[in-house]
């Protein structure tokens, strides 16, 4: 999501010193929507939203998760093929056939009717992890007739599926929280957030077929009401869900996703699961599983990755704390699917 400034990470990286090496949560890593690449040459690459670099992307490299390199800028919006003008979020990166293709979002610059928010999703490639990435085509990869974010994909049996988040911008919707949000004199309308997925083309040009509604929020007050803390708690009049990250374990796909305004604390990560890539899902009954816990705040749009051994599941987002103040950071925090199929994060967990 929205680029965070670099503004305190000098004094973040001050105050560790000598434990920079050891540290644990959160990294010195001012990334949001931190994304982690395993290749096949033993390293860990993470790319996200913001930190150190202008109109594009940096990365990091790492071989153990916990001391990070960093790699620089790996994207810069005025390639050969440039199309986004400003708003470069989410980016993840994927190999296939010995190239590295980067998916993000970012405000197209072909806007007649001059939205505010005019954000796609495009494809950048590269020989290397660490760029430069060129985009594949002087556009997005396709476009659905209102914003999106978020891109996030999935590979199986020679197809490709894309999932994203559909934004809010000009997105009002009925439901009981919006009813009483207006009942309150609070708002006249709560806009959301809706996640979609569709498959694409093998050569990632464009989508087949037509986008199919995964996720949204709740259309009734009750026990999703977590979903809907951004809007009780009055802070905007808006219910997001986005972020999705997408894995399968035995028969079953699970989706996880963010919910609430990732800028304020209550940002929080869900899941639900289902049969097929293209659902139907259903939300679990214990979201949310990652939230809040008065050490850390803002906890969202996570990846995963494995450990080394590929054993271990590791569950990758972006949080904020006491010392951090609105920067966000990176954190590590394991995580499972137990014997009852029921996904577990532990965390958020902050170390020394």
């Amino acid at each position: 999501m929205k680029k965070i400034k670099f503004s305190l990470l000098c004094l973040f990286m001050a105050v560790l010193g000598a434990k920079a090496q050891s540290i644990g949560n959160p990294l010195p890593i001012p990334f949001g929507d931190p994304y982690v690449l395993y290749d096949d040459n033993g390293k860990y690459y993470m790319y996200g939203t913001g930190g150190d670099v202008k109109e594009g992307f940096g990365a990091y490299s790492s071989t153990n998760l916990k001391d990070w390199k960093f790699e620089g800028q790996v994207y810069h919006h005025d390639n050969t093929n440039g199309w986004g003008i400003h708003s470069f979020w989410a980016p993840e990166v994927y190999k296939k056939d010995g190239k590295y293709y980067m998916f993000y979002s970012a405000q197209w610059k072909q806007n007649p009717n001059r939205e505010k928010e005019n954000f796609k999703i495009g494809v950048a490639v590269s020989d290397k992890a660490t760029g430069p990435f060129t985009d594949l085509n002087d556009r997005p990869i396709f476009d659905p007739g209102y914003p999106i974010i978020d891109a996030n994909l999935w590979f199986e049996n020679g197809k490709t599926y894309l999932y994203y988040s559909r934004c809010c911008y000009k997105h009002p919707v009925e439901s009981e929280v919006a009813q009483w949000a207006r009942k309150n004199g609070w708002y006249n309308e709560v806009e959301e957030s809706w996640v979609y997925g569709v498959e694409l083309k093998p050569d990632f040009s464009d989508a087949i077929g037509e986008p199919v509604l995964l996720l949204r929020p709740p259309v009734k007050m009750g026990k999703d009401d977590w979903e809907s803390r951004s809007v009780t708690a009055k802070e905007v009049n808006r219910r997001w869900t986005e972020g999705s990250f997408i894995f399968k374990k035995g028969e079953v796909y699970y989706m996880m996703y963010s919910a609430n305004n990732f800028d304020g604390q209550n940002y929080a990560v869900g899941y639900a699961t289902s049969k097929s890539p293209l659902g139907p899902f259903k939300k679990a009954d214990e979201n949310p599983v990652l939230q809040k816990n008065g050490m850390v705040t803002g906890t969202g749009h996570n990846s995963i990755t494995y450990s080394p051994d590929g054993k271990q599941m590791l569950c990758v987002y972006h949080g904020r704390t006491e010392a951090s103040g609105h920067q966000r950071l990176v954190f590590i925090d394991r995580m499972e699917v137990n014997k009852d199929g029921k996904l577990v994060v532990h965390g958020p967990t902050l170390k020394d």
